[in-house]
């Protein structure tokens, strides 16, 4: 009697070391998009302009992602990837210091615009890149090691940039966010392998991407599902403040909660991902689904409320799960595709903060962006269902035409 064992290829010190380059990426990113938040005080002071005029720097940085994406995302197409996104993290490095420069309100918004542009195409290429470089039981798993950069600047990065700008100005934060910019940059080109430029590519290849059926339904997942995330996460301060007695002095604690939810998703997500991609994906939106409405139900409980916080927090994993679905079915528009996931994560973030400040407008009251999150996260497993039911319509109909 003899048994088969499956041995699978272990991977390098050097896999890893060039994931932290990349990752470092993804660190100046999340601190970069978020950072405007923690400072809106101090910049509308220093620019003579009011708080509400100083959040449309966020506005415009979301705005550049989605702008950007498909943008460079077109300039990449036959580039090294490796080169990239050395390119793009310079360029992220380069507006960011300009940021810290901005003399006037004007200048502030159109550089925090331009901030974006890099953002979505730098993600989607890097993951292209982690996924190369892993072996094939592990290509969502290095995706994901690549976004932990993102949980740890919610985690730590953002309230360590928060301290410097309000302790130096908030000038100094975004001087921060360059540095570390031009930091991944230099590691990159130093840990990670030069890939020559892509042979065959040409935008013809990545703009097929508006045609593709299973792209769109895919990004519909993330741009849908994903929003319930940022239904809560969008209000919890006010929501526990005003619900559970959460004092200014908790809400750091509470951040911390929901950025190590975050670390934890990723990390263990990605391993069920790599065994069952599209399992994954499901059991996450009924996940998500779970969660939020175990918020709504204990918002006023603060303890089971903190709780709530970090398993919402597990929820990202449906981000490095989208992204690799976005690999298997984009065909020839893989850095298109790539690219313009993040863009719909940036319409998720924008939709469940929406419809989360429509629910509290309505008179529902802060414990309704639960509410509102079980409703996106089924709108993210409802199209979950349509993207399963026309990938096997479209294998049936290959298989007919054979």
């Amino acid at each position: 009697m003899s048994s088969s064992v499956v041995v699978r290829e272990a991977p390098s010190s050097a896999f890893y070391i060039a994931l932290l380059a990349i990752g470092l990426g993804s660190f100046a990113i999340g601190v970069g998009e978020f950072i405007a938040m923690g400072l809106l005080p101090e910049i509308s002071s220093s620019l003579s302009i009011s708080i509400p005029q100083a959040g449309h720097a966020i506005s415009a940085y979301a705005l550049g992602v989605v702008i950007g994406a498909p943008l460079l995302a077109i300039l990449s197409t036959g580039r090294s990837r490796t080169r990239m996104l050395v390119v793009l993290m310079g360029m992220y490095a380069v507006v960011n210091i300009a940021s810290a420069l901005a003399p006037g309100y004007w200048s502030f918004l159109v550089l925090r615009l331009l901030s974006g542009f890099p953002h979505g195409t730098f993600f989607g290429i890097a993951s292209l890149v982690a996924a190369s470089l892993a072996p094939a039981h592990m290509r969502t798993r290095a995706v994901a090691y690549v976004m932990l950069g993102l949980s740890v600047a919610t985690l730590a990065g953002v309230p360590i940039a928060t301290a410097l700008g309000q302790w130096l100005g908030w000038r100094s934060a975004f001087v921060l966010v360059g540095l570390i910019a031009l930091a991944s940059a230099l590691c990159i080109v130093k840990f990670v392998p030069k890939e020559p430029p892509q042979t065959g590519g040409r935008v013809s290849h990545e703009l097929s991407m508006f045609t593709n059926r299973q792209v769109w339904i895919t990004l519909g997942i993330g741009a849908i599902g994903f929003g319930g995330l940022f239904s809560i996460f969008s209000y919890v301060k006010p929501t526990l403040m005003s619900l559970a007695g959460l004092t200014e002095f908790g809400v750091p604690f509470v951040l911390a909660l929901f950025g190590a939810g975050m670390v934890v998703g990723n990390i263990f997500g990605s391993r069920m991902a790599d065994r069952d991609l599209l399992g994954t994906i499901k059991r996450c939106l009924i996940w998500s689904m779970i969660v939020c409405a175990f918020f709504a139900l204990v918002a006023p409980y603060l303890w089971l409320a903190c709780m709530a916080v970090f398993c919402v927090g597990t929820v990202v994993v449906i981000g490095p799960a989208v992204q690799i679905r976005l690999m298997d079915v984009a065909g020839k528009a893989q850095t298109m595709a790539a690219a313009m996931n993040h863009s719909a994560f940036n319409f998720a973030n924008a939709a469940g903060a929406f419809l989360g400040g429509v629910a509290i407008d309505a008179g529902l009251g802060y414990a309704s962006t639960g509410w509102v999150g079980v409703m996106l996260s089924a709108g993210g497993l409802a199209m979950f269902y349509w993207m399963v039911i026309d990938a096997k319509r479209a294998s049936a109909a290959t298989k007919n035409l054979d």
